[in-house]
């Protein structure tokens, strides 16, 4: 028999819509002969399952079940691709092990841990990877004299919410004058902001899954941004060159690969994971973040990276769902 699997999309942030992208993406992606497959969106309270003929029906939340036909039926895995709350946090994961359904991202603590950028980075700080140098606000505790930043990190630097994707509510702050304005944007997105330290240099971002049996590394992905940054245009709106692979030495894209290895193993991650990096003078790589859903939308970097490599990305879906049985 079939297994049922549900691509589970939507959330309760900004990320909202680029998640509804990367669940055709993967409706796209996965082996449709191998599996049934239903889109699941999630946002607050409305659970629903889109059916074949596009209509939709309620999830039950005390099983995760839905109705089709008059028949009641179950999933057997989950494919979470929510960018940010509550996909991407641990919450969808810490419901998805009390009903003992399997899923394709890390476990509760990788993926809170992850999804709050300032942990995590101390965190692999701790085993010696580079990582820029930051402060952590939160609401009630903010900084109001601009000065402890300028005199810690200097400018330009990036005010960014600490816990979500990097899609929404990020600045690069060049002026005194912009720090307070950056701070009451990133506190739209996020309960605690990051004031992150600039470095100059190649930003690239590497994928990387492991199953009992293999493990895959793709080839690295540099980005061009046109804009300031990679922001929300660079990434959804053409306003960027991506070139896969890298044009790094390859010393330095093979420590690059290492890393991201080490790092999936450091945090015991799980499924799919895109770690962002940029190399500084000296070909020194520093750790950006860390992505336990990434982007699956067609033009997205693992897509990308996966044809890079030679593979077939249906396979590494099945690769995915499969090592969790």
């Amino acid at each position: 028999m079939k297994r049922t699997i549900a691509i589970v999309a939507g959330g309760d942030s900004s990320e909202l819509v680029v998640s509804l992208r990367s669940a055709q993406g993967l409706y796209s992606f996965i082996d449709k002969e191998r599996y049934n497959l239903y889109i699941v969106e999630m946002e607050g309270h409305r659970w629903e399952v889109v059916l074949p003929d596009g209509s939709k029906t309620p999830i039950d939340r005390n099983d995760f079940s839905f109705m089709e036909n008059g028949e009641k039926k179950h999933f057997d895995f989950a494919y979470i691709t929510i960018h940010g709350t509550p996909g991407e946090n641990g919450i969808l994961q810490g419901y998805f092990d009390l009903l003992g359904i399997p899923y394709s991202s890390c476990n509760v603590l990788v993926s809170a841990m992850t999804f709050n950028k300032f942990t995590c980075n101390q965190y692999l700080k701790g085993f010696g990877i580079r990582v820029a140098e930051s402060l952590i606000l939160r609401k009630g505790f903010e900084i109001t004299d601009e000065e402890v930043i300028l005199t810690n990190l200097g400018l330009p630097c990036f005010i960014k919410p600490n816990a979500g994707g990097s899609s929404f509510g990020v600045t690069k702050v060049k002026t005194k004058e912009d720090i307070q304005p950056a701070i009451e944007k990133a506190f739209e997105e996020s309960d605690e902001v990051m004031i992150e330290a600039f470095m100059r240099g190649t930003e690239i971002t590497c994928g990387c899954y492991k199953t009992s049996d293999k493990e895959v590394v793709f080839p690295i992905t540099e980005v061009v941004s046109a804009n300031e940054f990679f922001d929300y245009g660079a990434k959804y709106n053409g306003e960027s060159q991506e070139i896969t692979p890298a044009r790094l030495p390859e010393d330095t894209a093979e420590r690059v690969r290492l890393l991201t290895s080490a790092i999936y193993d450091i945090l015991g991650c799980s499924g799919l994971i895109r770690i962002d990096y940029i190399i500084t003078e000296g070909e020194k790589v520093n750790l950006l973040e860390i992505n336990t859903t990434p982007g699956m939308t067609a033009t997205s970097f693992i897509p990308q990276q996966v044809r890079a490599a030679g593979l077939d990305i249906k396979d590494v879906m099945t690769d995915i769902i499969e090592n969790k049985f």
